[in-house]
């Protein structure tokens, strides 16, 4: 499951962040208005958690611009701000769940799987990529109707694919995404990773494209 967390508070977005990886969410952060509304925009996510009060363009307002242009995406909103009209101009707005400052993590984590559930319920959440299906309600992987065993790792690296199949993952992106940002890790690792996955996932297949990046397909090459 892939989360846009919207957050210009650092020390709480860095805690968001390490709950939401250990629960193997795959994210990406935001740290004001104008950059959330982008990644929004441009970006496929599971679901959203949403700070109101975000620099540059505040979330009520990244909110409304999200819905007016027609994505439907679960939002989680945010708010130090406890008052009764707060809340109603983020449901006015289009949110579908709210968390007043200061909250507990496990609470977080917990609504959004619920927020998650619902619009698998309601909606397409499952993606197909040739033999292979991903359910986004249940963050699990099925190749030709069964489930496919994956290594943390290696989930990831097929998550972050999936959610832009037949697309070119840049490199640094991926290996960015599946390592936390940690400097230290060899890159020649995520290769080890996608050769162990291209044996698992036959026939559909990851392509290396030259001097870019990998992209996830869904069968053999004509």
């Amino acid at each position: 499951m892939k989360i846009l967390l919207a957050e210009d508070d650092a020390a709480l977005a860095a805690e968001i962040v390490k709950a939401l990886r250990a629960e193997n969410f795959a994210l990406d952060h935001a740290r004001n208005g104008e950059d959330a509304q982008h990644l929004g925009e441009t970006e496929r996510y599971d679901a959203v958690v949403l700070d109101l009060g975000l620099p540059r363009r505040d979330g009520v307002a990244v909110l409304q611009a999200w819905r007016a242009a027609g994505h439907t995406l679960p939002v989680l909103i945010l708010t130090a701000r406890d008052g009764w009209s707060d809340k109603v101009a983020g449901f006015k707005a289009g949110a579908d769940d709210y968390l007043v400052k200061p909250f507990r993590v496990e609470e977080l984590v917990i609504r959004l799987r619920a927020l998650i559930r619902r619009a698998a319920a309601n909606g397409a959440s499952r993606i197909a990529c040739g033999p292979l299906s991903y359910d986004a309600g249940l963050g699990s992987f099925e190749r030709d109707g069964l489930p496919l065993r994956l290594t943390g790792l290696e989930w990831r690296v097929l998550t972050c694919l999936i959610l832009r199949k037949e697309g070119v993952v840049p490199r640094d992106q991926l290996i960015e995404r599946v390592y936390d940002g940690d400097a230290e890790v060899d890159s020649n690792s995520v290769e080890v990773i996608i050769t162990r996955l291209r044996r698992k996932i036959a026939p559909a297949r990851i392509e290396g494209v030259r001097g870019l990046g990998y992209q996830l397909l869904p069968g053999d090459p004509a």
